[in-house]
């Protein structure tokens, strides 16, 4: 009698929906994405720069450095800085240059004033965009800078003696 007692026990304990009091903790199924956020009542000024995902739904004046991440402006972010990133998301404001290393998306919500180079480029309908755009094509990119290369002595030579 006792084993069977013990045997009806483990049993219902290694089963979940029989105790509903038991702490169950909650699994993930992917590693959790390191991000930075900034609220929408914080006022930064000055440079930032760091190595994880960025998202600004406050105000930032200054600079904006993040050349392996995503930086993303939350509907109520207005960001009044040059962003350098891999990757930027725009569903605020932003005014300042933006330089991307894969691509730029303004959402629909989203206002750019200002310069924007990248690889790829999204602009939903809706979106506001004022300033110039330089789309890099990798594969060329890589091309014209090793013929460049062959001649960099004379063109230094010519603005030396200019």
């Amino acid at each position: 009698m006792l084993q069977s007692s013990e045997n009806s026990f483990n049993l219902k304990s290694n089963s979940p929906a029989s105790n509903p009091n038991a702490f169950n903790p909650i699994k993930t199924v992917t590693a959790p994405v390191d991000q930075a956020t900034i609220g929408r009542t914080l006022v930064i000024k000055g440079e930032i720069s760091g190595s994880e995902a960025l998202y600004i739904d406050g105000r930032i004046e200054g600079k904006i450095t993040m050349p392996d991440s995503r930086v993303t402006i939350g509907r109520n972010g207005k960001v009044d800085a040059s962003i350098q990133a891999r990757e930027v998301v725009v569903m605020g404001k932003v005014t300042g240059n933006i330089e991307c290393s894969d691509r730029v998306d303004i959402r629909a919500e989203g206002s750019v004033s200002g310069d924007i180079s990248t690889a790829r480029i999204s602009v939903e309908d809706g979106a506001a965009l004022k300033g110039g755009i330089q789309v890099r094509s990798e594969g060329k990119q890589h091309q014209p800078q090793a013929q460049k290369s062959a001649e960099t002595p004379k063109a230094l030579a010519a603005t030396a003696s200019a």
